[in-house]
């Protein structure tokens, strides 16, 4: 049973989360629970008291989740799991050694489930490498199954993107991918540069979701590689191997793309590797 301290900087996520923990299926986890506003409190409270487990959140006014276990010695943290809005932080949060990292909104069974890991993690003969290795998988089969199936039908052949006081007409076979990071989604646009021999990468902002642009998107030239990511494959011009079975795509404009383990053997399959 753990002694936890909830750090976040949003009451709500606070409430949410202590309700979580109130749930009788969990009372078998949790012996007690406490709370902290922001960075600075909870160093406070963890110097006050002794915790098992920190439910830490990420971006935070003043000290951000990485600063405050900066701020405690190795020997002294508890076990970390991440809460955030944000997928981007998984490596360098494993990094931190934490023992999960959970997505906001965060379901009650994924609670559960860190909370079960922190109890077990001095049986665990898991690596650092392999815990991060499967955490990813997860991330990436879960957005994966929820992005939206690509219907038959008239797929794009130029992308309209509003640019200053104009409106830019893009052929598609420019777009080299798309990406979301923190809810903004970015086309990565390999253009002519009347300034040098080469195309440049260009990247603009698009008010479309990642899940409502794929759908307009041939399947037949794009692919989703990513939770995150789709790229176009033209522009794949090299595959590099990475982290869990996973490859690096280099694609056109020096711009670099990392594909999920089974999206890159689909990546594979798909030009013929």
């Amino acid at each position: 049973m753990a002694r936890i301290l909830i750090v976040d900087d949003e009451a709500p996520a606070r409430t949410r989360l202590q309700k979580l923990l109130d749930d009788e299926t969990l009372a078998p986890l949790v012996t007690s629970v406490d709370s902290a506003s922001d960075g600075v409190e909870a160093l406070e409270k963890l110097n006050d008291g002794d915790i098992d487990v920190i439910l830490l959140d990420i971006q935070m006014p003043g000290l951000d989740g990485f600063e405050v276990l900066d701020r405690i010695p190795p020997e002294d943290r508890p076990a970390v799991v991440f809460t955030t809005a944000y997928d981007e932080y998984a490596i360098r949060a494993f990094e931190a050694n934490a023992v999960d990292y959970l997505l906001k909104p965060i379901p009650s069974d994924r609670l559960s489930e860190a909370l079960s890991r922190v109890q077990s993690l001095v049986d665990s003969t898991d690596s650092q490498d392999e815990r991060l290795g499967k955490l990813l998988e997860w991330m990436d089969e879960t957005a994966m199954a929820s992005a939206s199936s690509a219907p038959a039908g008239d797929w794009l052949e130029q992308l309209s993107i509003p640019y200053r006081d104009r409106i830019l007409i893009i052929p598609i076979d420019q777009v080299v991918s798309v990406e979301i990071s923190e809810g903004i989604t970015r086309v990565y646009i390999l253009e002519e540069d009347p300034s040098g021999p080469r195309p440049r990468l260009r990247q603009h902002i698009v008010n479309y979701t990642l899940d409502q642009l794929g759908s307009m998107l041939d399947p037949n030239h794009f692919m989703r590689v990513h939770r995150s990511a789709i790229v176009q494959f033209t522009h794949i011009k090299e595959l590099i191997p990475w982290f869990s079975g996973r490859y690096k795509l280099a694609l056109s404009g020096g711009h670099e793309v990392i594909a999920s383990r089974e999206r890159s053997k689909a990546v594979k399959e798909r030009l013929k590797i």
